[in-house]
C-alpha cells in the first residue's frame, strides 16, 4: 500500500481502529498508524499533511 492509496488506508484504518473518531485523531497518530499498517510499504517521509487530511476525510466518509 502507497500513500496514494488514500481510500485504502482510510478503509483498512476504520477496521483497524473502530472506536476511533477520526475527526479527533492527531496527525502525528494518525501518521504512525498508516506505517504502521500491514502491507504498507511506501516511504514514511511523504506522508505529508495534505496526504493525511485526504486519508483522514477519507477515514470520515468511512465511517459515515
Amino acid at each position: 500500500m502507497k500513500w496514494s492509496d488514500i481510500h485504502d488506508i482510510a478503509a483498512e484504518l476504520y477496521d483497524t481502529h473502530p472506536d476511533v473518531d477520526p475527526k479527533t485523531l492527531r496527525f502525528t497518530d494518525l501518521h504512525n498508524w498508516v506505517i504502521a499498517l500491514p502491507g504498507f510499504d511506501d516511504d514514511h517521509s511523504r506522508g505529508g499533511e495534505k496526504v493525511l487530511e485526504a486519508i483522514q476525510q477519507a477515514w470520515i466518509d468511512e465511517a459515515e
